[in-house]
């Protein structure tokens, strides 16, 4: 999976500034003693000013890696459809037509696909010919091989 950060924290991203954590403010640290307080103010002044400018880079930053994850989840989807008289097994989970334990069966039929309605939606029917009532989707149905001998 691809992650990426922009480096900047979502606290310094709300207030402009890093966070100074209690035992620092407590005990005198180099970050804490070297401190100059009039620098130290116009540098809390300039921040704030340059927030909007840092804000608006990390969206752009975080657009940017939502379109790589996206362009990478993507590549690997690997398209699937059915047509009228294909052969498929439907989900069990999905249809909830037996309530098994864990060691049942994932997968029931063969049904035949009767009718494609668009967008990965189907009507099936069984083998005796009788259409199943409701529409299924793509992604509950696997193609059936049936090897004659």
């Amino acid at each position: 999976m691809i992650k990426s950060s922009n480096g900047d924290t979502p606290f310094l991203l709300t207030y402009g500034t890093e966070a100074v954590i209690p035992a620092e403010i407590g005990m005198p640290t180099l970050w804490t003693t070297e401190i100059d307080l009039t620098k130290n103010n116009e540098a809390l002044g300039m921040n704030l000013d340059l927030i909007e400018e840092r804000r608006e880079q990390a969206a752009i930053q975080e657009a940017k890696s939502k379109k790589k994850m996206e362009k990478y989840c993507n590549s690997r989807v690997r398209g699937t459809s059915f047509k009228p008289g294909d052969m498929v097994y439907r989900n069990n989970e999905a249809s909830h037509a037996r309530d098994e334990c864990k060691l049942g069966p994932k997968w029931e039929g063969p049904y035949e696909v009767k009718e494609s309605l668009g967008k990965g939606a189907y009507k099936l029917k069984d083998c005796k010919g009788n259409e199943i009532q409701r529409t299924w989707n793509i992604c509950n149905l696997k193609k059936c091989y049936i090897h004659e001998v």
